[in-house]
């Protein structure tokens, strides 16, 4: 795909939606990191759900810590694996409060070593929270990208090295934004909503779809 097309796209996603936003709920960067570390392999909305219930009564590190793992399950156990991300996320509160002085990290590597914290995870708090040029590539931007031809790559890394390279600077920060919902809610994983697209004169994908 060729640096015209890539801008043109980029505009068109921006001009539909020029402040795009996260679809996961929190109001501190601490709050995200939490979210985020529960939604994987799962939904947002479910993430919300929970999280609608776990907040008002503990939304910082010393206040989670105290639920314990089996205080914190309770909340969280509508959420896929949650066994296994409630012991994380009190740990990764331990750890908070005891090297960061109860506050999230700005660097990716401090926050990949958190438990439970990838390199998604660390990208979307860097990008989301304190607006850093990162790009968190889940399956959704991994679908669109390669199956746009907008930034191919055989794994996520590959991806996210080629967005980080060929994405039009001037949209470089909110890209990973408008490539998850256009995931989400046009270019499906099943059948892509072609008839529905606005960049679909644009992408390359050779098996179009209609919306019927």
């Amino acid at each position: 795909m060729n640096a015209a097309k890539r801008l043109e796209i980029f505009r068109r996603l921006h001009e539909d939606n020029p402040e795009p936003k996260t679809e996961l709920a929190y109001t501190t960067p601490f709050e995200l990191l939490i979210a985020v570390i529960l939604s994987a392999q799962s939904t947002d909305v479910g993430v919300n759900k929970a999280t609608a219930k776990l907040y008002p009564v503990a939304n910082t590190p010393e206040a989670i810590y105290a639920l314990g793992v089996d205080g914190l399950s309770e909340y969280i156990k509508t959420i896929g694996l949650y066994n296994s991300k409630a012991k994380n996320v009190i740990e990764t509160c331990r750890l908070l409060v005891e090297r960061h002085g109860s506050q999230v990290p700005q660097t990716r590597e401090e926050l990949e070593a958190l438990p439970g914290v990838g390199r998604k995870t660390a990208n979307v708090v860097l990008n989301t929270a304190f607006r850093q040029l990162t790009m968190a590539v889940d399956t959704h931007i991994f679908r669109v990208s390669n199956r746009t031809g907008i930034a191919r790559g055989k794994n996520v890394v590959e991806v996210e090295k080629q967005l980080m390279k060929f994405v039009p600077k001037p949209y470089l920060l909110d890209s990973h934004h408008w490539l998850i919902l256009h995931g989400r809610y046009v270019c499906q994983a099943r059948k892509p909503r072609c008839g529905s697209c606005r960049i679909e004169d644009l992408c390359e994908y050779k098996e179009k779809t209609s919306d019927d």
